[in-house]
């Protein structure tokens, strides 16, 4: 079996908000690899430091210390312009609440990263257009957020996530804000999609039922990561798994 291939690296992570006696290190030295294809949860208690460790790799906070390597280049060192034109381009997103902007139909929403990357508007939603019916949202491109529930809500920012074909898919609790039905939904159409598009899926959650959906999963704790552990049916690109600290 081929071996996958490390895509995004982070090295000696640390991230300090505030300074002195109220200094709070969200980040206290996190190592971890993503892997090209693979699907990795991190979960963690609030204020382990999972979030913070998601923004860090996905260049939106940029670390006090460390590296975060992405096939090769040091997204901490790019310009702010750099890692924009990245998070455009390169990944893509799943929030909690979707963050879909209401105005906007379906088809608009999921083709937003593109036009706003400069691909002509009807190219952008014939695009978009395809992805969402494979998502199964066939025929509601017109509809807007309001008119959706919420697992079709979020099935347009997994849409929104994939048009680009994004190296890595940043997932953050993605099935916080539905019921449990609908979240397995979610979690379902979201790994597949994601797997189907060759694209690496990193989902921060605090739920167990959530990460299970995932090929891997390491845990935080204080800002460090605390364990790490393989689906049972699953098999790893990277070395043996440390799952002491994550009993």
């Amino acid at each position: 079996m081929q071996t996958a291939q490390p895509v995004l690296t982070a090295r000696a992570l640390t991230k300090v908000y505030g300074s002195d006696a109220t200094a709070t290190h969200a980040l206290a030295g996190v190592d971890t690899t993503v892997f090209a294809g693979e699907s990795l949860a991190v979960m963690g208690p609030s204020g382990s430091g999972k979030t913070t460790l998601l923004h860090c790799l996905a260049g939106i906070v940029r670390p006090t210390s460390g590296a975060v390597m992405w096939r090769g280049t040091d997204i901490v060192a790019m310009r702010d312009a750099q890692r924009t034109a990245l998070r455009r381009t390169d990944f893509g997103f799943v929030f909690q609440s979707g963050q879909l902007l209401p105005e906007l139909p379906a088809v608009e929403n999921a083709a937003l990263p593109l036009m706003l990357a400069g691909m002509p508007r009807a190219e952008a939603t014939a695009r978009a257009s395809d992805v969402l019916a494979r998502l199964g949202l066939a025929g509601m491109d017109d509809r807007r957020p309001g008119e959706m529930s919420g697992g079709q809500a979020q099935r347009v920012a997994i849409a929104r996530a994939l048009v680009g074909s994004p190296g890595v898919v940043f997932a953050d609790e993605p099935t916080g804000a539905l019921d449990q039905s609908t979240g397995t939904e979610v979690m379902s159409i979201l790994t597949s999609a994601a797997e189907a598009a060759g694209a690496a899926l990193v989902v921060v959650t605090h739920d167990p039922g959530v990460a299970r959906w995932c090929s891997r999963t390491i845990t935080m704790r204080d800002g460090r990561v605390s364990g790490e552990f393989l689906a049972p049916d699953r098999s790893t690109p990277a070395s043996a798994a440390q799952t002491e600290d994550a009993r």
